[in-house]
C-alpha cells in the first residue's frame, strides 16, 4: 500500500553533545520525588537499546519508500535517533553512578530486542517501532505542553534540558515510523493488534524494573516515605485521563500521529531552546 506524505517541516538532526562533567547530579533528581525519580530514570536506561531498535526497525524498508520526503525523513529520523542513545547512554552512566541499576536494564533490554528480531517478522518489529514511538511522542508533547511537568524536576536542569531537547524530536519524528508502516502495510487492524501487545510489554517491563530500581534504593524503606510518592502518581500530568486517551486513540481506523498537531508548540520550543537566545545554543556543535 502506498500513501503521500503530507507537506510539513523539514526534520532537522542537531549535533548535540552534553556535558556532564563538573556537575552534581542529585540522587532523587526529580525536585526530591522518590518513585518519579526512578521511574525517569528507568525510561532512561531503555531508551539506547530501543532507539537502535528503532533505526534498524525503520531502515529495514528504507529501500522499499518512493516517496522523496518520506525518504529524506527516514534519513533524519536515523540521525536524530543514534545521536538520542549516545546522549541517554552519557545519562545513564550518571545515574549508574547514583545507584540506579542502569546496566542491568540496558543489557536486559538488548537482550530482549536482539531476541525479537531472531523470531519475529521485519512488519511486526516496524509496527512495534511504529506503537512505540507514539507512546514517546505523547509524553514528549505532555513535557512541551505542561508547566506541571517540567516544575516536577526541581532545581535538575541537567535532566529537564535533555528531556526537552529529546522531547521536540521525539515530537519532530512521529510519523515518520508511522508513514512507513503505512507506505508497506496500511493494516489499520494488524498496527493496533500490536499497539496492544506494545502496550502490555512496555507497561509490565517499565513497571517491573522500576520496582526493581526502587527495591535497591534505601530512601525506599524511610517510613512513609514511599507512600506518599506513590499517592502524588494519582495526580501526575503524565497519568491523566487525556494522556490515557491518546495513547488508546492510536489503535483508531483512519489515525494519523498529525491528528494530535504540534506545529505551534515545536515552533515555540524550538525558539526557546536553539533560537538566538536559546539555552541550549551552546550545546550544538559549530
Amino acid at each position: 500500500m502506498s500513501t503521500e506524505t503530507p507537506t510539513r517541516d523539514p526534520i532537522k538532526v542537531r549535533r548535540i553533545s552534553f556535558d556532564h562533567e563538573g556537575t552534581e547530579l542529585p540522587r532523587h533528581f526529580m525536585g526530591g520525588d522518590l518513585v518519579m525519580s526512578h521511574i525517569v530514570a528507568t525510561l532512561s536506561c531503555v531508551f539506547p537499546e530501543g532507539e537502535d531498535y528503532f533505526v534498524r526497525s525503520v531502515r529495514n524498508f528504507r529501500d522499499q519508500i518512493t516517496d522523496p520526503v518520506l525518504k529524506k525523513e527516514v534519513g533524519a529520523f536515523i540521525g536524530q535517533e543514534a545521536i538520542h542513545g549516545r546522549e541517554h547512554r552519557a545519562m545513564n552512566d550518571r545515574f549508574g553512578e547514583l545507584g540506579y541499576p542502569a546496566k542491568a536494564i540496558d543489557r536486559f533490554i538488548g537482550n530482549r530486542l536482539r531476541f525479537d528480531e531472531k523470531v519475529a517478522p521485519p512488519k511486526f518489529r516496524l509496527a512495534v517501532t511504529a506503537a512505540l514511538e507514539h507512546y514517546t511522542a505523547t509524553l514528549a508533547e505532555v513535557l512541551l505542553e505542561s508547566q506541571e511537568a517540567r516544575d516536577l524536576f526541581g532545581d535538575c536542569d541537567e535532566v529537564r534540558d535533555l528531556l526537552l531537547w529529546h522531547a521536540i524530536e521525539e515530537s519532530e519524528h512521529k510519523t515518520v515510523a508511522f508513514d512507513v508502516f503505512q507506505t508497506v502495510s496500511g493494516d489499520d487492524k494488524y498496527r493496533a493488534r500490536v499497539m496492544n501487545v506494545v502496550t502490555f510489554a512496555f507497561l509490565t517491563t517499565s513497571i517491573i524494573w522500576t520496582m526493581i530500581s526502587l527495591a535497591k534504593d534505601p530512601a525506599t524503606r524511610e517510613r512513609g516515605r514511599l507512600r506518599r510518592s506513590l499517592k502524588g502518581l494519582r495526580t501526575s500530568p503524565w497519568l491523566s485521563k487525556d494522556v490515557r486517551s491518546r495513547i488508546r486513540d492510536y489503535n483508531r481506523v483512519g489515525f494519523h500521529p498529525n491528528d494530535h498537531d504540534a506545529t505551534e508548540l515545536l515552533a515555540e520550543w524550538r525558539e526557546r531552546l536553539f533560537g538566538a537566545e536559546g539555552t541550549l545554543v551552546d550545546k550544538l556543535a559549530s
